[in-house]
Formats: structure tokens, sequence, C-alpha cells
């Protein structure tokens, strides 16, 4: 392929990859096998002095665009250099080169005229994080179309690409979306040449309706003056077509019954994200891609989620927490009548315990002991002592009365002083405990 122009020194052009009235963009080569995008604007500049205003303003935006890569991001383009070529004078980015089809390709045939919803899960997972990386640092791309989403295929991401927007003036990105833009992406604010965050939220919704349903929500079907005003004029006032009818209609033929079922479950959640980023008045769209980013991890709990998975979830968790509920309850019950219990059985022998001593302490106390002189003992039974025996006369009861009655004679005569003299003791030294 022949060069068309020398782009720089040690920056080979290996010719042209698209072309627009917004810039071309060229494959380049530096030296080696290293490839790079080379990203021409339309605006010559002709002298490289910052009296120039075009090249003031070229450097100004070049120097935010530098803060894009000060933090990697895989879903963001590696913005590699920036200059003026050697011949044209044109002010150009230097971008790596992402090898794969961009998302206009990838609804094309061969391939299926719509996405899988597990695919745009994907993308707006990824792309969303691309806006948000760029809108953290400033950087409002102004360009987001299908042709600008590349998949890369040595990583499997999808990668946002051509900051040439962003680093034109005003009156330059005003002139160039109103005769070369991509209408069909385009927020209606940009017909009067604002570049808002909720401008890129607003081509992002774009390009989501476009990769369900297989078409723009306002088709250019020329390029004629009158067309792209027709859609410009759809963009600020007409309601935008109905998402799910039109993928219904669009669904491959190649597709099962099945697999057709299953793809027309597109969760609640996305479709809000859609409809809210396509809202005619940038106040009501997401604010910024961070704002954007964050409902989307929000919601989107995993990849190819349906509402009816989610209300599964939520009901089976529901379940869960009720179960956990009644078990701490019934633990706590259980544990209350323990304590209870517990309680019960303590006091009772408490209880017990004390009436034990009790009792004990009155019978010593009340305890009538009779101490008997071993000498009177051995007096009243020695006549009796080492006798044979002999059986049983008359007179034996006679001798048993008169026996007896001398065993209690002596008792009330000498064990009762006996008696009161220890019970007396007893009760002082039962004082002295306490």
């Amino acid at each position: 392929m022949s060069k068309v122009f020398t782009i720089m020194e040690g920056l080979e052009n290996m010719g042209a990859l698209r072309t627009g009235g917004q810039g071309s963009v060229y494959k380049g080569r530096r030296m080696g096998p290293i490839l790079s995008a080379v990203k021409l604007l339309p605006t010559p500049i002709f002298t490289e002095d910052t009296d120039d205003k075009n090249y003031r303003n070229f450097l100004n935006e070049v120097e935010k665009l530098k803060k894009v890569n000060e933090v990697p991001n895989p879903n963001v383009v590696k913005i590699l250099s920036s200059g003026i070529t050697e011949s044209g004078s044109l002010p150009f980015i230097e971008m790596e080169y992402i090898e794969g089809p961009d998302l206009a390709e990838l609804l094309a045939e061969p391939h299926d005229r719509v996405f899988t919803i597990k695919e745009v899960i994907k993308l707006a997972d990824q792309l969303a994080s691309a806006l948000a990386h760029c809108h953290k640092v400033g950087i409002k791309h102004g360009d987001i179309k299908s042709n600008n989403v590349k998949f890369n295929i040595h990583t499997g991401n999808y990668v946002l690409l051509d900051f040439g927007l962003s680093v034109m003036s005003d009156e330059e990105r005003r002139s160039s979306m109103r005769h070369a833009g991509a209408i069909e992406f385009m927020a209606p604010e940009q017909n009067e040449g604002q570049m808002l965050f909720q401008t890129d939220i607003y081509s992002y919704g774009v390009v989501l309706y476009e990769l369900l349903t297989g078409r723009v929500p306002f088709p250019l079907h020329d390029n004629g003056e009158t067309a792209r005003n027709t859609v410009m004029i759809a963009h600020m006032e007409a309601p935008v077509p109905d998402l799910l009818e039109l993928r219904r209609q669009n669904l491959p033929e190649s597709w099962t019954d099945e697999q057709r079922q299953h793809e027309m479950q597109v969760p609640g959640w996305l479709l809000n994200i859609v409809y809210k980023c396509l809202e005619k008045l940038p106040a009501n769209r997401f604010n910024n891609g961070m704002e954007l980013q964050n409902t989307i991890i929000q919601n989107s709990t995993s990849a190819g989620n349906t509402d009816n998975n989610i209300v599964v979830l939520k009901t089976e968790n529901e379940m869960l927490q009720t179960q956990l509920l009644q078990q701490q309850e019934a633990a706590a019950i259980l544990h209350k009548t323990t304590i209870n219990v517990s309680k019960n059985v303590i006091i009772g022998a408490i209880v017990l315990i004390i009436i034990l001593i009790g009792t004990t302490l009155y019978g010593l106390l009340s305890q009538k002991t009779v101490y008997v002189s071993a000498r009177t003992t051995a007096a009243a039974y020695k006549p009796y002592m080492l006798r044979p025996y002999l059986p049983p006369s008359r007179h034996t009861a006679e001798i048993e009365a008169r026996i007896i009655d001398s065993i209690k004679k002596a008792n009330r005569i000498k064990a009762k002083p006996v008696a009161e003299t220890k019970k007396k003791h007893r009760r002082k030294k039962f004082l002295g405990i306490f």
C-alpha cells in the first residue's frame, strides 16, 4: 500500500483505515513490528506557536487527554503520542492499535443481527467502565458509536477508541458534527455544538439499544442534509421505539424456539438503564460515567441474569432469613427455659439444705441425753452378772420389775443434773459459731 504522506520521522504511514469529516485514521508502524492507529484531525496548523489559537487549543486538549493513561484501563485505548505531521501540518494523535472487529462489524453478516443478553451485559459493564475512567479525569469523548468500540481478540475486552473529538475546539466540533458526524448516535444537545458528560451517556444508550435490537432508535436512510435533519429532530422530539418489540422482530431465524424465548427475557434493570440514557434532557440521564457504572454494578449480579432469576434468588434469600430467625427465636426460648429451670433447682436445693440444717440443729438442741455412771450400772446389774442361765420362774416378773424401778429411780436422782449441764454447754458452743 502506497504512502499518502509522511506522518513523522520514525512513524511509518501504512495507509488509511477509515476517513471522514471528523478526521481520518491511518495504520502506523514504528520501528519494528509495533503497530499503532494515528488519528489525523481535519484542521491544519500552520504555525507551531502558542500564538496560533488552533495550535494552543490542540496542546491544551492533548494535555488533558494524557490524564486518561495516567492509570491504565483495559477498556480504554492507550494514547501513545501526539504532534503535527511533517507534511500537511495536520495535528495527530497516535493510539494503541487494537486488533479485532468493531461493534458495527460484529452486527453485520455473517454475525447475528443482535447480541445475546449475556454479551450485552458484558459490553454494558466494560463500556461504562471506560466512560467512568474518562469522566473521572474530566475527558468527554464526544464520539461514542459502534465504530469506535472494538473487540480485542487477544484480551477478550471491549475497548473504547478514537478521542479525536475530545481534542477539537468547540467551533471545530460543531462544524464537524453538523456535516459529517454519526448523527444516529448524537445527543439532542449536540445539534447546538454542546458536549457534556451526559452527551456520552446518551450515545452509550444508543449503542446498547443497537446491540439489543439490531438497529439504532432513529436510523439514517441516506447521508443527505434532509435525512440528517430528520434524524436529529427525532432525537430531540420523537419517542424511542419499543425496544423489546424490535428485538423480537430481529431475532435470528437460526436460533431455536427455546433460545429465542430465553433471549427475550431482557432484565428490567437493563431496559431501565437504556431508556434513562436516551432521555431527551441531559438532566434526566445519568450525570456521568461513574454514576452509570455504579448503577450497573448494583444491578448486574452476574452476566445473563433475568428478572425471574433475581426473583427466585430473592425469594430463597427471604426463606433462609426466615428460617434463621425462627432458629434464633427457638434457641432464645430454650435458653430462657434452661435458665428458669436452673434457678428453680438451685432455689429448691438451697431450701432443702436449710430445712435439713434446721432440722438437725433442732434435734441437737432439743435432744435429752441421759448419762448413767458406770458404777451405778454395774451395781444394778451385778446380781445378774456371771450367773448361769436359769429358766424363768414365777418370781421372774417380780424381780425384773424391781430392777427396772431401781434403774429409773437412780436416773431421776443422779442423771438429771448432768444432762442439764451438757445442754447448757452445747447452747453456748452453738452461739459461739455465729
